[in-house]
């Protein structure tokens, strides 16, 4: 088969089989005596289960894994399978957890109370909240809070966004939720302006890592018809 028709079968241009080649996802391919690489079957079966192992895992993990079945690994491949699925899995679980903060927020965080516009000194805010100014600083610290900065004296001004924030901050403490937990949790609440938009994002990433988990199990899949080939089995019993 010539490049063009590995090209045709994955769907893909016939320079990215060529690329393929040269980044050792496929096997090297014999030459003609004018120099034009020349394809097999067994070329056109690691290419599409590279294809197919791309959406689950990744470029780095699906090259790691067709490289390993070209060595004979089959055991350094199917480990990497199994670290694709453990990260979708901790993908999940943090989702999750999230979700969960997210509905504890949208629950039970009062509305924030009256700040005046210019905010209120470090002190002042942790009255208001009912915590201590050094768990103010360090939920600034680990970049939870960002306070303004009076002009000249240099001292924090909380003002009512702030507060609100910290409002959840201190609901989630209270709810045991660690502080690398939070952050991330914080970060998108910025970004979304709320919970319903946090709510619609994190539907939108959840929907994605079904369709990751049934990529993987597609590339999984055609993985194990690769790896059941008589040349791979040979290569692996060789090893």
């Amino acid at each position: 088969m010539r490049p063009v028709d590995l090209a045709r079968a994955a769907g893909i241009s016939p320079q990215q089989v060529r690329n393929y080649e040269d980044a050792g996802i496929l096997p090297p391919a014999p030459r003609t005596v004018s120099g034009y690489r020349r394809y097999d079957d067994r070329h056109l079966r690691f290419l599409l289960a590279y294809r197919a192992l791309l959406p689950g895992c990744g470029p780095v993990a699906a090259r790691t894994i067709v490289q390993a079945v070209q060595a004979g690994d089959v055991a350094a491949a199917l480990a990497a399978v199994d670290a694709c699925h453990a990260e979708l899995h901790a993908q999940r679980r943090a989702l999750e957890a999230t979700a969960e903060a997210v509905e504890l927020i949208a629950r039970r965080v009062p509305a924030p109370p009256d700040v005046p516009r210019s905010g209120m000194r470090i002190g002042e805010a942790a009255a208001l909240l009912g915590v201590r100014a050094s768990a103010l600083r360090v939920w600034e610290a680990a970049g939870l809070l960002t306070p303004d900065r009076e002009p000249g004296t240099g001292y924090r001004r909380f003002g009512p966004t702030e507060i609100g924030h910290a409002q959840m901050i201190k609901m989630l403490r209270d709810n045991r939720y660690p502080l690398d937990q939070i952050r991330p949790i914080m970060d998108r609440l910025r970004r979304t302006g709320g919970t319903e938009e946090l709510h619609a994002a994190i539907a939108r990433r959840r929907e994605e890592l079904t369709r990751r988990s049934a990529a993987l199990l597609a590339g999984s899949a055609r993985l194990h018809e690769l790896l059941s080939t008589p040349e791979e089995a040979e290569e692996a019993s060789a090893r």
